[in-house]
């Protein structure tokens, strides 16, 4: 097995990587660097869609009233979240698509299959993930709805949790289904506890 510093290289090499791609070109030219957050000791993967203008802009991931509420939902103060030993955060695609007709573009299809395996690979430690909205959730758990899978949180725990996106546009769908206050967010921290925990000796 790699050692940690061996990964960390990896980690570097792959961000490096990212960035040269002329994929991505358009990217760089605008000033964008890939918004992600990866480390060998990470325990938590965090994965949801796009980041958004705001994110991209302040090269701060989750940096709305998104964040808030997903911090809040995880029962972890801001720090804890920044900490990339804990917490890895790796949206579908690491760059703010743009606009679009009804909102922001989503996730570029082909960025997650090729850059996500060699990040998470260098993640060994990884024991809780948790996905994000609708983009994440379609692509590492498969069809169906993000209503049908959140229902059926408890199915993929202790290793993974599916979320509704924290933003304020799903407020409505939450109160419409009160058991995700009640039930999912309670048991959300509880796993999000147990994966930051520190090991017994």
């Amino acid at each position: 097995m790699a050692s940690p510093e061996a990964r960390r290289r990896r980690l570097e090499e792959i961000r490096a990587a990212i960035v040269r791609d002329p994929a991505n070109a358009w990217a760089a030219a605008l000033g964008y660097q890939p918004l992600y957050a990866a480390h060998p000791d990470a325990r938590v993967a965090i994965i949801g869609q796009a980041p958004g203008r705001k994110a991209q802009e302040t090269n701060l991931a989750w940096n709305d009233l998104s964040g808030v509420t997903l911090r809040a939902w995880l029962g972890v103060d801001e720090p804890t979240f920044r900490s990339p030993e804990l917490f890895a955060i790796l949206p579908m695609d690491f760059y703010y698509p743009g606009k679009g007709a009804h909102g922001d573009l989503p996730p570029r299809a082909d960025f997650a299959p090729t850059w996500h395996p060699p990040i998470l690979e260098q993640m060994p430690g990884i024991r809780l993930t948790l996905y994000v909205g609708a983009y994440a959730q379609r692509h590492y758990l498969g069809r169906g709805s993000v209503t049908e899978r959140v229902q059926a949180y408890r199915d993929y725990l202790p290793r993974a949790v599916p979320l509704v996106h924290p933003s304020p546009l799903t407020a409505r769908w939450r109160a419409a289904h009160p058991w995700f206050a009640a039930d999912l967010v309670p048991d959300l921290r509880r796993a999000v506890a147990a994966a930051l925990a520190t090991d017994e000796p």
